[in-house]
């Protein structure tokens, strides 16, 4: 769990600094004694969800699968909003596949907002140049120009493919969960418009047939389920309009969440929900958009035309 979301003090001393100790006991691999001095915490601080928390990254390390879901399942009813991400944690235990909560999210950006682009170039993303070149493609094919009226950019996070898009679109909008990611992309001065929320309820608040573009990047893999986000998209393209994104994938059958905590979409799946969506699929074509311990992660970028 990234420290940004264990500053807050426990109210007691120390609980506080066996916490510190404890993850300095994680950081050296020394799991066992780091949730030997976490459940002495959290017995004198019950209340503490971070607590709880970590004492389920430590046992979960450890190897002790049963007692980790103890802690995460602990901490998941002290924090209602799921702000710490503890159904993922358990979802992944069960080997089971659930959905990211908005107040999960919407921390884990926050938090990473200020360092947001530097990591990503550390990780050789490349996500923005990809779905340009797609789009370029499909545009040619299509045989029209490479020109949109109107774009909209879900989960645009610091506009880095808005950025990239600009003088492709005449008006574009960008929306994101994180408000410190939408600060961080209205200084780059691209986009007409910028909204903090979440991207199905932002699509649902926009008239129908109302755009020609709408694309995104780095941002399906935070979705489990992609039939709501597809359904919208259709509704707000008008026809002819085109969707462009990239997503995580595996060799398997429908949606894995992986162990970074990020969802990975089998292609067949993703064209299976497209066609039910009422979405012609043009492009999925396998593409690694970003690196993890200097591996490319398997993507796929998709294009889609909302045809009638």
């Amino acid at each position: 769990m990234a420290d940004g979301r264990l500053i807050l003090s426990s109210g007691d001393p120390t609980v506080d600094r066996r916490i510190d100790w404890a993850r300095a006991l994680m950081d050296e691999g020394n799991a066992a004694d780091a949730a030997e001095l976490l459940a002495e915490a959290v017995a004198r601080a019950g209340h503490y969800a971070p607590g709880w928390f970590l004492l389920g990254e430590a046992r979960e390390a450890a190897g002790d699968a049963p007692g980790a879901g103890e802690a995460f399942a602990q901490a998941r009813a002290l924090d209602p909003a799921d702000t710490l991400g503890a159904t993922l944690r358990l979802a992944r235990l069960d080997g089971e596949v659930a959905g990211m909560s908005p107040a999960y999210v919407r921390a884990l950006f926050d938090q990473y907002a200020d360092r947001f682009d530097a990591a990503l170039a550390r990780l050789d993303y490349r996500g923005p140049e990809v779905i340009e070149a797609g789009l370029a493609q499909v545009c040619e094919r299509l045989a029209r120009p490479f020109a949109f009226a109107h774009g909209l950019d879900l989960g645009c996070g610091t506009g880095l493919v808005g950025a990239r898009l600009v003088d492709r679109i005449g008006t574009m909008e960008g929306v994101d969960l994180s408000p410190n990611m939408v600060a961080h992309a209205r200084r780059r001065k691209v986009y007409d418009a910028l909204a903090a929320g979440e991207m199905v309820a932002f699509l649902r608040l926009r008239p129908a047939r109302e755009v020609d573009l709408i694309f995104a990047g780095d941002a399906f893999c935070y979705l489990d389920d992609l039939t709501p986000i597809l359904t919208e998209s259709r509704r707000v393209l008008e026809p002819g309009g085109l969707l462009a994104f990239t997503t995580e994938t595996h060799g398997g059958e429908g949606v894995l969440l992986r162990d970074t905590l990020r969802f990975a979409h089998a292609a067949d799946y993703v064209r299976a929900e497209l066609v039910a969506a009422g979405l012609a699929p043009l492009t999925l074509d396998p593409v690694s958009v970003r690196k993890e311990k200097e591996q490319p992660v398997a993507g796929l970028l998709v294009l889609a035309l909302r045809e009638g």
